[in-house]
């Protein structure tokens, strides 16, 4: 287990109202804002983010900010993802900081108002490592799905699973869970923007940073996914739809509250 990180283990709560799972963010915050606008969870949903907060997108602190804020309105279960866990590592000085400045490092470092040579813990709000380092969760689980940021082993629970398989292995490796539960999770970025839905996993990170990317959420006893990019734009599809060629239908955005 990676220092710092704890089970996905959760006392129980009351039946949630709906179960929403969002995808990689990577510092996309108005893509994250618009989404959120159209979807209002509330106090008895479950929100499951599936990592990668930061690095790529604009503002990975902004991200991390509105992250606290629905803390305090959703029943919010944020699993790390491996670019959080090369953030903690270089803050920590556990390894050098060039290779994460080159996979979108520099644009995290930016949004905390810092240059590259200078960034230390003591330049990131501490409420922000607090909430990387003691709440993020290494997975999640339910009746029916395992939520996890990048892949899981099928033969292993994930209590068992290693860092590897959690956070790195790519979803072009995914099989069929033993548990017969279905994987949700993001990581493998589907550049075409849409989630790619197998009949025992599905993968919902859809290159949000990228030219033509979106951030999902999906509602997961419904079916369906609701989509946001950094224009402002929502679209709406369903699991039943993308098992064939999806209609690209772009919504008007919901006016902003």
């Amino acid at each position: 287990m990676h220092p710092g990180l704890h089970s996905g283990a959760q006392r129980p709560k009351v039946a949630a109202m709906r179960t929403l799972v969002i995808g990689d963010i990577h510092g996309c915050s108005q893509a994250l804002r618009t989404l959120l606008n159209a979807v209002q969870p509330g106090p008895e949903d479950v929100l499951i983010t599936l990592g990668d907060y930061v690095d790529r997108g604009p503002d990975s602190k902004g991200v991390i900010d509105l992250l606290l804020d629905l803390e305090k309105r959703t029943q919010l279960k944020p699993i790390i993802g491996n670019h959080e866990i090369l953030f903690l590592d270089v803050l920590n000085q556990r390894m050098s900081p060039e290779g994460w400045l080159r996979v979108g490092g520099e644009e995290t470092v930016r949004s905390y108002g810092q240059q590259s040579e200078s960034l230390s813990l003591a330049s990131v709000d501490p409420r922000h490592i607090e909430f990387l380092t003691q709440r993020c969760l290494r997975y999640y689980e339910d009746d029916k799905n395992l939520y996890v940021h990048a892949n899981a082993n099928a033969y292993y629970r994930l209590e068992d699973q290693s860092d590897d398989w959690l956070f790195w292995t790519r979803f072009d490796h995914i099989f069929p869970h033993s548990s017969g539960k279905r994987i949700i999770c993001g990581h493998t970025a589907q550049k075409n923007g849409w989630p790619l839905v197998k009949p025992f996993a599905i993968c919902i990170d859809t290159w949000v940073y990228g030219p033509l990317g979106w951030l999902t959420c999906m509602d997961v006893g419904a079916g369906t996914f609701i989509q946001a990019n950094q224009a402002g734009e929502l679209r709406r599809s369903s699991v039943e739809d993308l098992a064939g060629p999806p209609t690209e239908t772009p919504m008007r955005p919901r006016p902003e509250a």
